[in-house]
Order: C-alpha cells, then structure tokens, then sequence
C-alpha cells in the first residue's frame, strides 16, 4: 500500500502533501503545463466555454491572462508562487487575487475576462496537504478531457517556454470580495432577509471565508457570532465540515440563541447547516433546502451527481421537474448543468451551485439561499429541515491504493447481481440502486482514498449495506 501517499491528479485539479508528494517543482511545471495549453500556436487555447478556432486561421491576439487566488493556509504562497512561476514563464500574464475563497476566485476569472483561472487549495483535506485547481474562462473546473490534456502536457515535459520580455508579467487585483458579494446579493431579497435580524453563527475555520462571509451576513442585515475567523490556515478543528468537527459549532448556536448556524470548509465552496436548536442537519441537506428554496421561485430541471441524497428527488417531483446526475466532481454537475439548461445544481457534499452568480460550489450563495427561504416561509430551519423526506446516509472512507476500488466496485456488482430491483451505474464506480435504497462505491477525486455511501429510509438498513461493501472492501486492499 505503499502508492497511498500518492499524488492525486484529476477532474477535480491536483493534490498532495506539501514537501513530499506535492513539491514546489512540481507546481511550478503544472503551472508550466497550463500556461502551454493556454499558449497554443493556434492561440489561446479554447477550452469548453470558447468558441472554436475556424480551420485553417491563425489567431495573433494578446498573451493570455490567468487569475490566481490561494486559500489560507500557509505553505499556499509557496505553492501558489511556484504557480505563478511556471504560467509566466510560458509567456501568460498573471493576476494575483490573494487569498480568496474558491467560488470568488472563479467568479474573477469571467469578470476579468482571464483565459483561464487557478485557486490553490485542498478544499476539506488534512492541513499537510494542498491542491492546485485550474478553470476554464468562466470559472468551471476544467472538463474531464482538459484535465486529462493537462496532465498528459505536464508528464511529458514538453513546456511553451518564453525567453527575455516574452515572458510574462504579474499584476495584483483587490475586489473579489466586492465583486463576489455583489453577485450573491443580486439573487437576494436583501430587504426582507434584513428585516428578520437573523442571529448567525459562522464558524469559517480559520479558511478563506473568514472575510468576505461576514462582509455579506452583515449586508444582509444579520447579527454575526463569528468562530474561527482569523484567516490563519491554522485549522481550528479537522477543517472537514462534518458532525464530529462541528461540535463547538452546535455548542455556539444553542449558546448564544441562534436562528442558524454556518460551517464552511477551508476554500468557502461548502456549507454545513446547524439548526436553531443547535442540531447538526447534515451537508446533504444544504443542498436539499436550497433546492427546495429555489423551485419556490422558478421551476426547471436540477444537476447534481451519483452520490447524492434522493431528497433531491423527492423534492423535485412534488415541483414536477427533473433531477439529472453526473458522475462525482463540481466540473461533472457544471457540464451537465450546462449542457441541459438546469436552473440550479450542486453536490450532496454540501455544495450549492447558482449559475447564476458563478457556475461553481458556493457556501455565499447557500447562506443567502437558506435564510431567505427562512424570511419567505416564516419557519424556524428545524420546521424546514422537517418537511424534506427523510433518509439516512452513511459514508465511509478507506485508504485506498491505485485501482483496488474498481476491484471492489467489480466484486459489490457481482454480490448484488441478483437482488430484486436492482439496476447498477457505474458512470462513477458504481453507484446500485435497490427499490428504498442505493449505494455506491468509488475512488476519490481528491484523496487516495475509496468512499463508500449507502442510503435508505432506516440506518439499520443503510449500515448494513455499506458493511457488506466495507467486508469486500477490506479483502481487495489487504491483497493489495
């Protein structure tokens, strides 16, 4: 099992342990792979959200612009200036947004009409590690084949290098909390939700979020109790926004008599709702609300992926639309998003995806979402979270060496074959849908780990799904 410790390279961008999987020489040629894909000799390289190059012309435009943000934590300026390093030694401008959450550096990358952006960070993962997530113009993650493209230009070494004023230069841009604030609120009733005075508790982890969150709560019209709030990157709890790392959280809300409590991870693109009773709701239900809150107001079909609550379903078919699932990862949903015009999308892990303030994860908008839907309903959350039907969902991690989890997801299939009802997906790993319940198992985009979910209508039932995996599981990675 020695490969566990490997570095992660995926749709959802590249990750590893700073200073031994993930070194300042290897950030410095995935910057090196970007700013040569982005440096094409037909041009500017046209990702998924730029028209194609007409046969036979040659653009002569501008060097291309990157946006380049970080998150808290501190070896990111060491990562993050490798980064930069490569892109413009290939000859491609950089913009340095400081540190910024995920969901504000991709906003940037459309408002400052970049060809491409980069935020360095590992979202939820242990502190050791850090990631390097790059975007398409409009602030998409890049899609399966871009990545695919990116990592094939780094493994080969091949780089676009420039020489003397050919390379490029850096600038430095301070609005994104501006910018990001202004477009969460123009999906807002900022009047009504204001009238409310809303007691909030945020704990942002000591993550990006901890400027701009109570920038915007305060906008709002919300009185704000604020944990974890000097942006450090010195996590104060396991930055995972799960119930065990929320306690301090659900202690605050009851304390201090709260309407709601916020969690954030440490890139500010999830959120993690506790009620007014200090109860922990759980990160699927972030989704859940905000659906609900959302075809309120206007109806049409909802993205999200294979590892999802079927609350999402069940919501949507007492509005009378369509859920459609992508396989695991934002720049999945995004591009099926997009690709059927889904007024709204998102992921069970507590991400909320509003295209139309940014077409990605934001922890901003769902805050917005939720209390609002509270302002409009007149309900406390606990009443709101009592009316979406109820499941319980177990997930589970094992450390995972390369492969091992396609030899599980094979071995699950062949268990269930035969039950009653059964039908199998295996977009991403497998996902079997049983008549009251599924479950799925899967690599990890981000961790080498493999993560094993199982949902039904009874925990019993749900426990028992996942163990009867976790036993195979268990099997495959001791052979391994």
């Amino acid at each position: 099992m020695a490969d566990v410790d490997r570095l992660m390279v995926s749709v959802s961008g590249v990750r590893g342990i700073v200073g031994k999987t993930l070194k300042p020489e290897i950030a410095y040629d995935f910057g090196r792979a970007f700013g040569t894909m982005l440096t094409a000799t037909d041009g500017p390289h046209r990702l998924a959200d730029s028209a194609p190059a007409p046969d036979g012309e040659v653009f002569t435009t501008p060097r291309p612009t990157v946006a380049l943000g970080r998150d808290t934590r501190p070896h990111g300026s060491l990562i993050k200036n490798a980064v930069a390093a490569g892109l413009m030694s290939c000859g491609v401008d950089v913009i340095t947004l400081g540190v910024v959450t995920t969901p504000g550096a991709a906003l940037m990358t459309r408002v400052l009409e970049c060809a491409g952006g980069v935020i360095i960070t590992a979202s939820h993962n242990p502190p050791p590690y850090n990631g390097i997530k790059f975007l398409q113009p409009s602030g998409v993650g890049l899609t399966a084949d871009q990545a695919g493209e990116l990592e094939r230009t780094w493994e080969s070494g091949e780089f676009n290098t420039q020489e003397g004023t050919a390379v490029g230069k850096e600038t430095e841009c301070t609005r994104t909390h501006t910018m990001h604030i202004r477009g969460v609120k123009s999906i807002a009733d900022v009047t009504g939700i204001a009238s409310q005075r809303f007691r909030v508790v945020v704990d942002s982890i000591n993550g990006a979020g901890c400027v701009v969150t109570p920038q915007l709560l305060g906008e709002l019209g919300c009185e704000v109790v604020h944990l974890n709030s000097e942006p450090t990157g010195e996590f104060a709890h396991e930055p995972e926004p799960v119930e065990p790392n929320l306690t301090g959280l659900c202690e605050a809300v009851r304390e201090h008599r709260a309407a709601v409590g916020f969690a954030q991870d440490p890139d500010a693109d999830r959120l993690v709702v506790v009620d007014e009773k200090g109860t922990f709701i759980g990160e699927e239900y972030t989704l859940a609300l905000c659906a609900a809150f959302v075809l309120r107001h206007r109806k049409g079909k909802l993205a999200t992926n294979l590892a999802t609550s079927r609350m999402i379903d069940d919501i949507a078919a007492k509005a009378g639309v369509e859920v459609l699932r992508s396989p695991t990862g934002e720049a999945n949903v995004v591009e099926l998003l997009k690709r059927e015009t889904c007024i709204f999308g998102g992921e069970g892990n507590g991400g909320v995806i509003e295209p139309r303030v940014v077409p990605v994860r934001d922890s901003l908008v769902g805050m917005a979402m939720i209390l609002q839907y509270m302002t409009d309903i007149g309900k406390p959350l606990s009443e709101l979270v009592a009316e979406i039907p109820s499941y319980t969902l177990v997930k589970t991690k094992l450390p995972c060496p390369a492969g091992a989890a396609d030899t599980v997801a094979d071995r699950t299939r062949a268990m269930f074959q035969d039950e009653p009802g059964a039908t199998f997906n295996d977009a991403d790993g497998l996902r079997i849908d049983l008549p009251d319940s599924w479950l799925c198992v899967r690599a990890s985009n981000t961790e080498p780990i493999m993560r094993i979910f199982a949902e039904a209508p009874r925990a019993a039932q749900a426990e028992a799904l996942v163990d009867r995996v976790r036993a195979i599981a268990a099997e495959v990675i001791d052979a391994a």
